[in-house]
């Protein structure tokens, strides 16, 4: 049986980054996500240093202590890079050190990676763009958008731009909108579905234990995707939907808990 295993839980994570499918202005940014769930051990980026698409990379590995791992393209057109990255990361589980493994691309070749990591019983987490096809996505046990890993200047920057915006929308901005309705529906029926599970005797649901549900079905669940830094501010957004309560818990933490209306 598959061990149960949640990324705050983690000791030892192993990061490799797929750089052809990556982008280079968010990797201080990943970091730093994954440093909130456990010690990154390994940090390795695959690529083929040669390319002139890849050439600003080795300033910024350098800075993050990341090891760069040179792939060459043996055959013109079609790059080794996934297939290294993939020896490695199976090297790697082998040695039994690492209880998490992150795999940064947007590529949906890793799947099969994927899915034989959470087999051998460690925690998958992915990072990419949303451009990320959905096999990918739903291998791991935890799928973060590149999108929602800003720094503070960059929130900043895009809040400024949307105040200089015209109201009127783009054909993609409505589709992008349409796109996150249809989700947060999908969003709104787990938490249903989690309340009516694990509700207790005065009929909330520990908001931490619906989210975890929510991981389950959906690797790729992140508030942030709809605007809102965690699932409590989301869920506090639908106040004709759901009421919330908080109460303290063990020393000084507190519980947030809520019920459908």
């Amino acid at each position: 049986m598959r061990r149960l295993i949640y990324m705050k839980n983690l000791k030892n994570i192993a990061m490799l980054i797929d750089a052809d499918n990556t982008q280079l202005s968010k990797l201080e940014s990943v970091i730093q996500e994954i440093s909130t769930n456990g010690r990154i051990v390994v940090k390795r980026a695959y690529g083929n240093w040669r390319k002139g698409s890849l050439k600003n990379w080795e300033n910024e590995l350098k800075r993050l202590a990341i090891k760069a791992e040179q792939q060459f393209d043996y055959v013109a057109g079609k790059n080794a890079t996934d297939m290294a990255l993939v020896i490695d990361t199976l090297d790697l589980l082998h040695s039994g050190i690492y209880d998490a493994f992150v795999i940064v691309a947007s590529d949906s070749d890793y799947t099969p990676l994927a899915i034989k990591l959470r087999e051998s019983g460690v925690f998958v987490m992915g990072v990419g763009e949303k451009k990320t096809p959905e096999p990918f996505r739903n291998a791991c046990d935890e799928f973060v958008y590149l999108e929602n890993l800003s720094k503070d200047n960059d929130i900043q920057t895009v809040a400024v731009q949307k105040q200089n915006e015209p109201t009127k929308r783009t054909a993609k901005e409505s589709a992008e909108e349409r796109r996150k309705a249809k989700e947060l529906k999908e969003i709104h029926k787990l938490l249903r579905i989690a309340w009516d599970k694990y509700q207790d005797d005065d009929g909330y649901v520990n908001v931490s234990s619906a989210g975890q549900y929510i991981k389950r079905a959906r690797p790729d669940f992140d508030a942030r995707t709809y605007g809102y830094v965690k699932l409590p501010e989301l869920i506090e957004a639908f106040p004709k939907r759901y009421s919330m309560k908080r109460y303290p818990g063990k020393g000084t933490v507190t519980i947030i808990a809520y019920k459908c209306r």
